[in-house]
């Protein structure tokens, strides 16, 4: 399927809308650059993928419109580490490094070179799981090796304008004196320092707060300048020339990064991208709010054990970036399953809807797939997340078993269902609620009953040796209420009986599927106790 040449006219995706609109203002370019980034300061939260996927998302659009496009990921891991978040282990030893850069923490879990390095690495291993590959610039790097020391010094230039463009909206005007540029002393790495001169050229004195010395360093050779971030950003969007790149709510208020930036980088003889404003993730059935600082979080691996790969894209794909919306955990698990379904059985035809919502949800189900080139070519085995639940406890957790109990899958499908198959145990044995959880009483004693439902019990035990392979579900649960009726118990007495019986709960599954999939060998061990 050509892609590309289907895709060009299409608008009915908010990431189609904005590749239009990218070309449109930024004109036709050999190469347009999209960008996004962060500071890895602690986890880097599924929150903070929104912005990565949105970026991916337009990427794609713009491919597939025959353009040559560049995806650039900056880790802003010169930043100074602020607050030590609760997740990480020993964090008095990591108290101590407060104030300094946060590639000179260590990393106390002992897995890669530092702090920032260690969150990096776990992003960048996430990240191709759900088909997203970006370019890693490292900020700490650059900065240290003198790669900015031209915008540094143009900063200096321009530090009067700069500083009316950022007093437009401080309630508190910057001095007369302030520089834009911030320093970690040679001293201590800390950045409890003010810069008190500069040379005109490429030397800028500072003074360091916390030991009271002061010292003169060339920006050209000396690892320890940076920008503050409304001067940092907009050099960057000027030195990689991006045309894209979106913002938080927070960076995009009145007032805020996004509004001083676009008037800073034309002191710097850029223009500013093209942006859109993205909305805040919440977290359902999960307990905690998003937080890196805070340490209460969920990353993209937390996710990729509930969802598979395509699902964490689905959910991103399908809102558009400025609606709020939440991670669910929780029941909810199951109805975004069967959302992605419906709209895999709109794609491949197999539900009929108007062309428009048709339009809409195949869009929706191309740029959900891991490989956007490669689209399946035939819908997934569509069993309901709750029927994956039950068969994976009927078979003990177990999820080859599950599969193989399964004799209609193709191979097409197999992969893909025991992914599914394996985020159905995560979620049973992490958010399940415990009503939804159970095992059958294969090897427990039987449980008390009277004379009658012994007998109806035993007459249902024959009624499924007999009959079900014979009927479907609807069709057996006849013989259910049979059993109950012939041995004068309401229905709803029998039924919890017999799931006393079968599971020891008052309540289970829909009974007569219940049976069916459980099958008829397992179902009569169990009732022949009585």
């Amino acid at each position: 399927m050509n892609l590309m040449s289907e895709n060009k006219n299409n608008l009915s995706h908010w990431a189609d809308q904005m590749a239009e609109r990218i070309i449109r203002e930024k004109g036709d370019k050999e190469l347009y650059t999209c960008a996004s980034g962060i500071t890895p300061s602690g986890t880097v939260h599924i929150g903070n993928f929104r912005e990565i996927i949105t970026v991916d998302l337009v990427v794609r659009a713009l491919r597939e419109r025959g353009k040559n496009v560049r995806f650039i990921y900056s880790w802003d891991d010169y930043d100074v580490f602020r607050k030590v978040p609760k997740n990480m282990k020993d964090p008095e030893r990591l108290a101590t490094y407060l104030r300094k850069p946060i590639t000179l923490v260590p990393d106390t879990s002992g897995t890669a070179e530092n702090y920032a390095r260690a969150n990096e690495v776990r992003v960048e291993n996430a990240l191709p799981i759900v088909g997203i590959h970006p370019e890693y610039i490292y900020q700490a790097d650059r900065y240290r090796r003198g790669y900015y020391a031209e915008g540094i010094r143009r900063a200096l230039e321009k530090r009067d304008e700069i500083r009316t463009i950022l007093n437009e909206w401080r309630t508190e005007p910057l001095a007369e004196d302030w520089y834009p540029v911030s320093v970690f002393s040679s001293f201590t790495d800390k950045d409890n320092t003010t810069v008190t001169g500069w040379d005109g050229e490429w030397c800028i004195t500072y003074h360091d707060n916390d030991l009271d010395k002061s010292e003169t360093i060339d920006i050209r050779n000396t690892p320890n300048s940076k920008l503050p971030w409304r001067v940092d950003w907009p050099m960057r969007w000027a030195k990689e020339g991006v045309d894209f790149e979106p913002g938080g709510k927070d960076h995009l208020t009145e007032g805020g990064s996004y509004d001083t930036s676009k008037k800073v980088v034309e002191l710097f003889g850029g223009t500013a991208p093209v942006s859109m404003r993205y909305d805040f993730i919440k977290l359902k059935g999960m307990g905690g709010k998003i937080s890196s600082s805070g340490g209460e979080v969920a990353d993209l691996y937390d996710v990729l054990e509930i969802y598979t790969p395509e699902i964490v894209r689905y959910l991103f794909v399908g809102t558009r970036p400025n609606s709020e919306f939440a991670i669910s955990f929780d029941l909810d698990v199951l109805k975004i399953y069967e959302d992605y379904d419906n709209c895999e059985r709109i794609y491949f035809g197999l539900i009929d809807v108007k062309e428009q919502r048709k339009e809409k949800e195949k869009r929706i189900y191309e740029l959900s797939q891991v490989d956007g080139s490669r689209i399946p070519s035939e819908p997934g085995y569509q069993a309901p997340f709750r029927h994956l639940c039950n068969l994976l406890q009927i078979h003990e957790m177990d999820v080859d078993k599950a599969l193989s109990s399964l004799d209609d899958v193709t191979e097409g499908q197999k992969d893909r269902l025991k992914a599914r198959l394996t985020c159905a145990r995560n979620w049973l044995e992490k958010y399940a609620p415990e009503e939804f959880k159970w095992s059958l009483s294969m090897d427990k004693e039987p449980i008390d009953v009277s004379d009658s439902e012994r007998k109806a019990l035993r007459d249902l035990s024959s009624y499924v040796a007999e009959y079900l392979d014979q009927m479907d579900e609807k069709g057996f649960s006849t013989y259910i209420y049979k059993a109950a009726a012939d041995n004068g118990l309401e229905n709803a007495d029998f039924f919890s009986i017999t799931y006393r019986a079968l599971i020891g709960k008052e309540k289970g599954p829909k009974l007569a599927g219940f049976i069916k999939t459980v099958g008829a060998e397992k179902i009569t061990s169990i009732l022949s106790k009585y």
